[in-house]
């Protein structure tokens, strides 16, 4: 592996790929809590299983779709984070070290996501198997996740 870039104090590593699922789950995990939470709300509200699809239920997914918009596409197209990868330590970058911006962050996980998932999940394990590990998406979007932490100046000696 290539030393870290570092800029502002920060060294940058590869994303690990255990931890790049890590993140993204946290992520996922977010969404089905307010999916499932919302459709709990609505099913003690409306009365059992007969009410599904009352209006409760529909603003429930109608939040789900908002917060998956902000999370997955807004925020990192701001600050390169998202929840999960903000919780790992991760942070998206665009390959040349600038920040993403929202239209590509929204590419990356929009677009590149399905591509990902509709090659049986080859385009996600071409993380774990290339030098730089970028999966499908990051390919797609011209993109990078990298591990931040602070950088350690060791002395020659």
């Amino acid at each position: 592996m290539k030393s870290p870039t570092t800029s502002k104090g920060f060294a940058r590593f590869r994303a690990p790929f255990a931890l790049r699922c890590g993140a993204i789950l946290i992520d996922y995990i977010i969404l089905v809590a307010i999916l499932a939470f919302s459709t709990l709300v609505s099913r003690l509200l409306g009365g059992g299983a007969r009410s599904a699809g009352n209006s409760s239920e529909t603003i429930g997914i109608l939040l789900t779709i908002v917060v998956a918009a902000l999370n997955l596409g807004v925020l990192p197209g701001l600050t390169g984070f998202t929840v999960g990868k903000w919780a790992a330590g991760l942070r998206i970058l665009r390959d040349d070290g600038r920040p993403i911006g929202i239209g590509r962050a929204f590419a990356r996980h929009f677009a590149g996501y399905p591509l990902s998932f509709i090659t049986l999940g080859i385009g996600f394990l071409i993380a774990a198997l290339t030098l730089r590990g970028r999966a499908l998406h990051d390919l797609i979007a011209g993109t990078i996740v990298v591990r931040e932490g602070t950088a350690v100046v060791v002395p020659r000696a």
